[in-house]
Formats: structure tokens, sequence, C-alpha cells
């Protein structure tokens, strides 16, 4: 079923989750058990990432293939164009259809990491141009987008980058997810300018749980998100006093927080970054309680 209409249909919020294919086919057993445990949180779909340049496309529909199949999730492959060409993007439909998929997160997507310097995309520049094309010749696909509550890196300002949210939504896109973030006021601004904009499409606030500082570290470094200067120290001062463990801690706390903050502002649903632990979610959703 379409997303859309799943959150039409459902009279509360909701879980949402993102995994991303193990690329050692060895550790599928394992990632498939963490699929199971978190199946306790009823999740209203789940995402599955490819890699650079669509380059684990192939492990992508597989997956999520089995997660609809033998798991009774709701699956949101991404699709990504940023080194795509026509064919390509048309097989990759054809394969989604004749997989029983439904839904898909349509994205630009990273240049492959091994890109020279004379790399150039393909034939979608962008996200809003791979909507269109889907939309111009699929009616079947509930289509996601990505925004972002802080500009992407490479927008020039908080206006172009709502701009080009509105054009992707406008293009086709039935709802948007957001990429990471840590104040919920960069969330609630969001949803008042594209609301100002006419934009009634959900809007759905991704949330990071952190597992160790030099993760966020590095997650920051690569997605331009903003984390508050307080809430750093304190991972850090984490870290310094117990390490990986004392920083988990206090992640949880915050994410805690924040979910509730977000829910009680009216957001449709949390989409949790699960980074395919389920121990952190599960005790994040105990602590926030029922939705």
């Amino acid at each position: 079923m379409k997303i859309p209409d799943l959150i039409r249909q459902r009279s509360a919020p909701f879980y949402s989750l993102e995994f991303f294919p193990p690329k050692d086919r060895q550790d599928w057993p394992a990632f498939f058990e963490r699929v199971e445990r978190l199946k306790s949180l009823n999740p209203l779909f789940a995402s599955v990432t490819c890699g650079a340049g669509g380059s684990t496309q192939t492990n992508t529909l597989e997956i999520a293939t089995r997660l609809k199949r033998d798991h009774g999730m709701e699956p949101m492959p991404h699709l990504t164009c940023v080194s795509a060409t026509e064919e390509r993007i048309i097989q990759a439909l054809d394969e989604f259809r004749l997989a029983g998929l439904d839904n898909l997160l349509a994205l630009r997507g990273d240049r492959p990491r091994d890109a020279g310097p004379d790399w150039r995309p393909g034939t979608f520049s962008c996200a809003e141009t791979l909507v269109a094309f889907i939309r111009a010749r699929e009616s079947a696909f509930g289509i996601g987008v990505a925004g972002y509550p802080a500009p992407h890196p490479e927008s020039p300002s908080f206006y172009h980058d709502r701009e080009y949210l509105r054009r992707k939504i406008e293009a086709g896109a039935d709802f948007v997810i957001t990429q990471l973030f840590f104040d919920t006021r960069e969330y609630f601004e969001l949803v008042t300018r594209l609301r100002g904009m006419g934009i009634e499409k959900p809007i759905i606030p991704g949330v990071l749980p952190i597992q160790s500082l030099a993760s966020i570290r590095r997650t920051l470094s690569m997605c331009g998100a903003n984390i508050p200067g307080k809430f750093y120290l304190e991972l850090e001062e984490a870290h310094e006093r117990g390490g990986t463990e004392a920083v988990k801690e206090v992640g949880l706390k915050f994410a805690v927080a924040q979910i509730r903050r977000l829910l009680e502002g009216g957001a449709p649903g949390i989409h949790l970054y699960t980074l395919n632990r389920a121990g952190l979610c599960l005790r994040i959703a105990e602590e926030v309680g029922h939705l």
C-alpha cells in the first residue's frame, strides 16, 4: 500500500525505520534478526538505502522484497539518480513493480566515491528531475523525497533550499522525510515555511540515535547537519567520563526528549535512522512510551 494512504489511515503517530543493506551477505541473517526485533515498534514502513551512485541497488531491491514478503513490513527502497541513465531508472521501476513494491524514496544521491575530477552527473541532475520523470511514467508508486531542516550543504541559502524542496514536491512527491537534526525548531520552521507555500504533504522528521562520538562526528561531516553546542559538550564529557556507553546514554535521553517535543508539536510520526541497530531504538521507544 502507498505510504500516503497508510499515513491517512493511521489515527495516531507512528514510527518508521531506515535500514541499510549489509555489504557482506554472511551478515544478512543477523540483520534480519534485528528486523524481527524492531517489528515490535509496529513501523508504518521501512526505508532501505543504497550506496553512493546506486552502487548497491541490487541488495536494496532484495532486502526490500524480503522485508515485505518475509517480515510483513511495507518497504520503501531508495532510488538514486546521480549517475543514472533513463534506461537504468526505468529498469529499477520495473523491478520494483515486479517485486510488488509500492513506494520509493527519490534521491539525487552522493557522487560515487571513486569519481574523478572530470566526473559529471548523468541524465538526472537532481531529485526534482527524477521525481518528474517517475511521475510522468508511473502513477502506481508512492514517492517520498528528502528534506533538510538545516539547508543542504550545497544550498546557497535557506530560501533556495526551501524553494527546491517545494519544486520536488510539486513535481509529484507525496511526502517528505527529513535529514537528521537535533534542534526541533529547525523541523518546525521547515514545516511552517512549506505550509506557507501551500504545501500540505506529510513531513516526517528523521531522528538519529547517537551510537558513539566518532560516528556522530563522521555523520555530521557528511550531511551538514547542525548539533547544539551544549549537547555536543555533553557528549564529549560523557565520552571522557565513560566512553561509548556513556555517550549512548546521553544520546538516548536526548532522542527521547526530542521525539516527545516533535510529537507534542504535531509531527505525524518519527523516522528512526536505525543504523541497523535494534537495542538502542527499542530502548528509546520504551522510554517515549506508546505513540
